[in-house]
């Protein structure tokens, strides 16, 4: 009897990560994932149509995590200015358990190849940027960062350094520790937003 739906689909997924961060997405292919997750290939066709639908699950499935991981400093308590320094720390945190992750974000196949992936990746990045733009709005109110600036435009900006490091650290196939980045990333963004900065 074969494993429950759910569990067979993460498998993949997970595969599709672990694939991605060793051998580079265009080698991700589905046969390479079956042999990975220890599966014959109509199997991975039984769970997902295309291998974009694998890679547009798996960008979605990180996404979630990513939204979870960062909900406390996006709708909790205390300072907005400690919260963002906070929520900086642990997005790096989480994106360095996950090599997969950068090989997908900066591949052809999603840039130029796969609409769908495009578009799974734009509405993460939309959904963060609003999230982060409500942050800065709650620092501005208080008097802790800002109001000269615009929280939206700023907020992509906070989105663009991360990605821009994130690319860093895949392009040098990560070899320094991304999570130790939080803080000379957080003294660049904080003296660029805060008040007192």
């Amino acid at each position: 009897m074969g494993k429950p739906s759910e569990q067979r689909k993460q498998e993949i997924i997970d595969a599709t990560l672990d694939l991605a961060a060793s051998l580079g997405v265009k080698k991700v292919t589905t046969q390479a994932i079956a042999d990975h997750v220890g599966i014959a290939q109509p199997t991975v066709f039984r769970h997902f149509k295309t291998r974009d639908a694998i890679f547009a699950a798996t960008i979605s499935h990180i996404g979630e995590r990513l939204f979870r991981t960062l909900a406390a400093f996006f709708s909790g308590s205390g300072p907005a200015d400690e919260r963002l320094h906070q929520l900086i720390r642990a997005q790096l945190r989480f994106i360095s358990q996950n090599r997969g992750l950068p090989r997908l974000l900066f591949s052809d196949r999603l840039h130029l190849e796969s609409p769908l992936l495009k578009q799974t990746v734009q509405k993460i990045m939309t959904g963060y940027v609003q999230q982060v733009s409500r942050l800065i709005r709650e620092g501005q109110a208080a008097g802790l960062m800002r109001d000269s600036l615009d929280a939206e435009e700023s907020a992509w900006l906070v989105a663009a350094l991360i990605q821009g490091l994130v690319m860093r650290w895949s392009i040098f196939d990560f070899n320094f520790d991304l999570a130790a980045e939080a803080e000379p990333l957080w003294g660049f963004v904080a003296a660029a937003l805060l008040v007192d900065g």
